[in-house]
C-alpha cells in the first residue's frame, strides 16, 4: 500500500462537479430522453392542493411514478383521474431537483378503455344510491300542463331546436333556456349551476319560474357524456324542487342524471313529447265530451218528460179531487148564519151576568187597597234613602281622614324632589362656570402647539438647517435657467442676505464671474 504526504489521495483525472450542474446534467438527460410519453398505470394517492395542481402516482405492481398536472391543463381534462382508475397519461418527463426524484408533467389524461370507465361508473351509482338518490319513492310527478318549461342544454346545438319544435307541434308553451356546455370541463359545473338556478326563481316574480325542466343533450361517446355523471350534477339532480326530465343520449345512452331525474326520456324530442300532451288530442277529446254532455243532457230531459206524463195519467180529475171539499163548503155556509147568532146571544148572557156583580163599593175597596200598598212603598223608600245618604257620609268621613296624611306625603314628595332639583342646578352651574375656563385652556394650549409647528415649518428655521433662499431682483426662484436668465441675485440666510451681482456677457468660451456682497 503506497502512503501519501498528509494522508490524502490524489484528485485523479475524475470531473468535479457542484449538486446543481450534475442535478441540472441529470435534468436535460431526461427530458432529452423522454420529450414525450404515454404511461399506463392505476391512478393512487389524489391530491389537489389550493393551488388548483393535481398531484397523483401512476403505479403497477413493481413501480410507482410520480405524476403532476399544472392548473391549466386539470381544468381542459376530458376525465380527471380519481384513486384505483386506470388509466393513460400522457406527458412530459422531467426531474424535480429540490428532492431529487424524477416525475412526469401531465399533459391529458385518458380512461385505459372503456372497462376502466364503467367500473368508475359503477362505482360512483352505487355509492350514490347507497345515499338515497335514487329511490322511486322521492321522484316527483310531472305536470300535466306546465305553463312554463325550463331547458338546460347548449343554444347552438340542433337539440333545441327539435325541442322547440316539438313543442310547437304538440302544445305551444312558454320556454326558459339556460345556456351550458354539455361537453367538457365546464360541462358539470355549469349544469348543475343551471338546475340550482331555475330552483332559486321566486314564485310570482318578474322571471316566471317553470314548472318542469328538461336538461338535454345529443347522443355521444361516454367520454362526451360523462359531465352528466359527475356528482355534482346528480345531487343539483336529486335536490331540485322543480320536476326534472333528463333527455341526454340516445336510447341506449345511460348516465347518473337519469337516475336521479324524476322521469327518464330516451331522445330530447322523447322529453318534449313527455312534458306537454297533444293539443289537437285535447281538442278532440274536448268535443267529444261536450257531444257527450250534450246528448246525456237530450236524453235525460225525454226520459223525465216520459215519467212525468205517465205519473200525470196515473193521477185522478180535478173534478173528482174538487167536488167533496166543495160539498163541505156548501154545508159549513148554511150552517154559519145560525152558529154565529147562538154565539152572539151566548156572550150577551155572559157580559150581562158580570155586569150585575160590579157596584160603586167594590170599585172604592180596590181603589184604598192601592192606595194603602203605595203608601207602604213611600216608607219604605224614604228609609232606604236614609240608610243609603248614612252610607255615604260614613265613607265621605274616611277618605277626608285618609287624604290628609296622602296630601301631606304628596307635599313632602315635592319638597324633596324641589331640593335635589336645586342640587342639580348647582351642579350644573358650577360645571356651566368651568367649561369656559377648560375650554380657553384646551384651545391656548392648541395654539401653543399650532405656533410651534408653524415655527418648525418656517424659513427662519427651514434657512437654520442649511438652505437658502434666492432670489432674482426680489422674486423667488426655484430653477437653475430661472436663476440664469435674471438680473442680480440675492442669497437670503438664516444668519443674513448676501447680493450677487452678474457680470455682463463675456464671448463663447470664457467663464463667467459673479460677485458678492455680504448684508
Amino acid at each position: 500500500m503506497d502512503l501519501f504526504e498528509d494522508g490524502v489521495a490524489p484528485a485523479g483525472n475524475s470531473p468535479e462537479f457542484t449538486v446543481s450542474e450534475l442535478a441540472g446534467a441529470v435534468k436535460r438527460m431526461i427530458e432529452g430522453e423522454f420529450g414525450l410519453v404515454r404511461v399506463r398505470g392505476e391512478v393512487g394517492r389524489v391530491s389537489r392542493p389550493a393551488s388548483g395542481h393535481l398531484y397523483f402516482a401512476l403505479k403497477d405492481d413493481r413501480a410507482s411514478l410520480d405524476a403532476v398536472a399544472w392548473k391549466g391543463q386539470v381544468s381542459r381534462m376530458q376525465v380527471r383521474p380519481e384513486e384505483g382508475m386506470e388509466v393513460v397519461a400522457t406527458g412530459r418527463m422531467t426531474t424535480f431537483p429540490g428532492q431529487s426524484k424524477y416525475q412526469l408533467i401531465v399533459e391529458d389524461v385518458a380512461p385505459a378503455g372503456v372497462g376502466a370507465l364503467m367500473a368508475m361508473l359503477e362505482r360512483r351509482r352505487v355509492a350514490l344510491a347507497a345515499e338515497g338518490l335514487f329511490d322511486v319513492a322521492r321522484k316527483q310527478p310531472i305536470p300535466y300542463l306546465p305553463q312554463v318549461i325550463g331547458v338546460v342544454t347548449s343554444p347552438s346545438g340542433a337539440v333545441i331546436r327539435d325541442i322547440l319544435h316539438r313543442l310547437r307541434d304538440r302544445f305551444p308553451r312558454h320556454v326558459l333556456i339556460w345556456p351550458v356546455a354539455v361537453q367538457g370541463q365546464a360541462c358539470a359545473p355549469e349544469v348543475a349551476a343551471a338546475i340550482r338556478g331555475f330552483n332559486a326563481i321566486a314564485p310570482g316574480g318578474p322571471m316566471p319560474r317553470p314548472d318542469v325542466i328538461i336538461v338535454a343533450r345529443g347522443g355521444g361517446s361516454l367520454e362526451d357524456l360523462w359531465g352528466f355523471n359527475e356528482e355534482i350534477v346528480v345531487r343539483a339532480a336529486a335536490a331540485s324542487a322543480i320536476p326534472l326530465i333528463s333527455a341526454v343520449g340516445h336510447e341506449t345512452d345511460t348516465t347518473l342524471i337519469d337516475f336521479a331525474a324524476d322521469l327518464r326520456a330516451p331522445t330530447p324530442t322523447a322529453a318534449a313529447e313527455l312534458a306537454v300532451p297533444v293539443r289537437l288530442d285535447l281538442l278532440a277529446g274536448l268535443d267529444a265530451r261536450a257531444a257527450r254532455l250534450s246528448g246525456a243532457v237530450a236524453r235525460g230531459v225525454a226520459l223525465r218528460r216520459q215519467r212525468l206524463a205517465g205519473l200525470a195519467r196515473a193521477m185522478p180529475r180535478p173534478e173528482a179531487l174538487l167536488g167533496g171539499p166543495r160539498q163541505r163548503l156548501d154545508l159549513w155556509s148554511g150552517r154559519l148564519g145560525g152558529a154565529l147568532g147562538r154565539a152572539t146571544a151566548r156572550k150577551a148572557a155572559g157580559f150581562a151576568a158580570r155586569a150585575g156583580l160590579i157596584r160603586p163599593e167594590l170599585l172604592a175597596g180596590a181603589i184604598r187597597r192601592r192606595q194603602d200598598r203605595l203608601t207602604a212603598l213611600g216608607r219604605g223608600i224614604d228609609a232606604a234613602l236614609d240608610r243609603r245618604v248614612e252610607r255615604t257620609r260614613t265613607l265621605s268621613q274616611a277618605l277626608a281622614g285618609r287624604l290628609a296624611p296622602a296630601l301631606a306625603n304628596l307635599i313632602a314628595t315635592a319638597a324633596r324632589r324641589v331640593a335635589e332639583g336645586h342640587q342639580r342646578l348647582a351642579a350644573l352651574d358650577a360645571r356651566l362656570q368651568a367649561a369656559p375656563v377648560r375650554r380657553l385652556a384646551l384651545l391656548a394650549d392648541r395654539l401653543d402647539r399650532l405656533d410651534r409647528l408653524r415655527q418648525t415649518l418656517g424659513p427662519t428655521e427651514t434657512l437654520k438647517r442649511g438652505f437658502v433662499i434666492v432670489r432674482v431682483d426680489g422674486t423667488v426662484v426655484t430653477t437653475r435657467a430661472a436663476a440664469l436668465q435674471g438680473g442680480d441675485l440675492q442669497l437670503q440666510f438664516h444668519d443674513g442676505r448676501m447680493d450677487i451681482r452678474s457680470a455682463p456677457r463675456k464671448p463663447k468660451g470664457t467663464i463667467p464671474t459673479a460677485q458678492g456682497n455680504l448684508l
